[in-house]
C-alpha cells in the first residue's frame, strides 16, 4: 500500500458559498427586481390584454381537449355496438 501526501491539499472552509452558487443567487435576485420593475411599469397594459384571455382560451380549449369536430381516428369501434 502506497502513502500518499496531502500536505499542499487545502480543504474548503465549511460555511462558505461557492461561486457558481453566489453567480446563481444574484441572477435569481436580478430576475426579480427586473420583473417587479417591468409589472410596476407596464401594469396598465398587462391588465388591459387579461381582457383577451378568455376569448382566446375559448377555441383553444376547444381544439386541444375537445380534439376538433369529429375526426376520431382510434380505430375502435363506439360504444354502442356490441359484437356477437
Amino acid at each position: 500500500m502506497t502513502v500518499q501526501d496531502h500536505s499542499g491539499y487545502r480543504q474548503r472552509p465549511q460555511g462558505r458559498i461557492s461561486t457558481k452558487a453566489r453567480a446563481g443567487l444574484v441572477l435569481i435576485g436580478f430576475l426579480v427586481v427586473a420583473g417587479a420593475l417591468l409589472f410596476t411599469e407596464h401594469r396598465a397594459h398587462v391588465l388591459g390584454l387579461l381582457v383577451w384571455v378568455p376569448l382566446l382560451a375559448c377555441p383553444l380549449m376547444h381544439v386541444f381537449m375537445h380534439g376538433g369536430h369529429g375526426h376520431h381516428h382510434g380505430g375502435g369501434q363506439p360504444n354502442d355496438q356490441r359484437s356477437a
